[in-house]
């Protein structure tokens, strides 16, 4: 028994002193103390610099244990005056897919079954309608003639669907626009997933594979640390290393250059003179009101 079966068998909150000592009964009879750990663990913003001081080293155990590898785990704060945004020049985005695959190498997501934050659709000249876009394009070389490319990923909304839905408040918006999930926290219910009109959320249906070769020993508390079964994730911005003064690694691996991110509230920042000086950019389904912060635009 861990926290999210313990939520999930008392109907979320509604459980008496006899279940929850039923409940408690397995973790006591094992003496499974760091899984006792992770159940009492308090709610990521009620923490103390100590108590997370506490949950960072039960997480490096947990991760030397099953890997080998020593890893880096930090909790990353918000810097103040950030507020990340991203822009992506659509005329420049051949379709190559490195962001893709830079994207599973960094934030540590299942090989097997593989896991994607980010889906690359081909869209036909003249269209934005999506869904005429095609997700599994195979041709010997791209960029293809007659289409263009579109990168779908967390859309990092001002108003994100997916946290008014969840029961645990296991997600929700960081000052600098980063919609966060605490992984221990959630139980997966995956209203979020159902809430979400981008499909950017993903749940983890059964262990998340990550060869012990592959794995990316600088993590972050909300960002790239190994994930469980039964649990959502999804794209946060890189935030092991966006918060530490880095560009994500989508961005990084680009080779056409067509992927900008920054901080909006620096106005001699490249994403703000972006969405200032070009006269043409989306917002994708912005007519739901979520309020993306994630733009595409065209050079003209």
């Amino acid at each position: 028994m861990n926290r999210r079966g313990f939520l999930r068998s008392s109907a979320v909150f509604g459980v008496g002193a006899a279940a929850l000592a039923a409940s408690l009964k397995p973790l006591l009879e094992l003496k499974d103390f760091s899984s006792m750990e992770k159940f009492l663990q308090k709610y990521y913003r009620e923490m103390t610099p100590a108590d997370m001081e506490k949950v960072l080293t039960r997480i490096t155990h947990e991760v030397e244990r099953q890997y080998g590898l020593r890893p880096h785990v930090q909790d990353l704060k918000p810097m103040d005056g950030v507020s990340f945004v991203y822009a992506l020049n659509l005329t420049r985005c051949i379709g190559c897919r490195k962001c893709v695959h830079a994207c599973v190498a960094e934030n540590n997501q299942s090989r097997s079954p593989e896991i994607q934050y980010i889906r690359v659709l081909k869209m036909p000249h003249g269209s934005l309608d999506i869904e005429k876009s095609e997700h599994d394009y195979n041709p010997e070389k791209v960029p293809e003639k007659g289409f263009f490319y579109m990168p779908v990923q967390c859309q990092q909304c001002k108003k994100p669907p997916c946290v008014k839905v969840c029961p645990v408040h296991a997600t929700w918006q960081e000052d600098d626009g980063i919609v966060a999930i605490d992984y221990d926290w959630c139980i997966g219910c995956r209203y979020c997933m159902a809430a979400c009109p981008y499909g950017a959320r993903h749940f983890n249906f059964t262990k998340p594979l990550i060869p012990k070769d592959r794995l990316n020993p600088e993590m972050a508390y909300l960002g790239n640390r190994p994930r469980t079964q039964g649990v959502t994730e999804k794209c946060h911005f890189c935030i092991q290393r966006t918060r530490a003064g880095r560009y994500p690694a989508c961005l990084e691996v680009c080779p056409a250059g067509a992927r900008k991110f920054g901080n909006i509230l620096d106005p001699e920042s490249e994403v703000s003179k972006i969405l200032a000086t070009k006269r043409v950019f989306i917002q994708l389904k912005e007519d739901l009101g979520t309020s993306p912060r994630f733009f595409y635009y065209f050079d003209v």
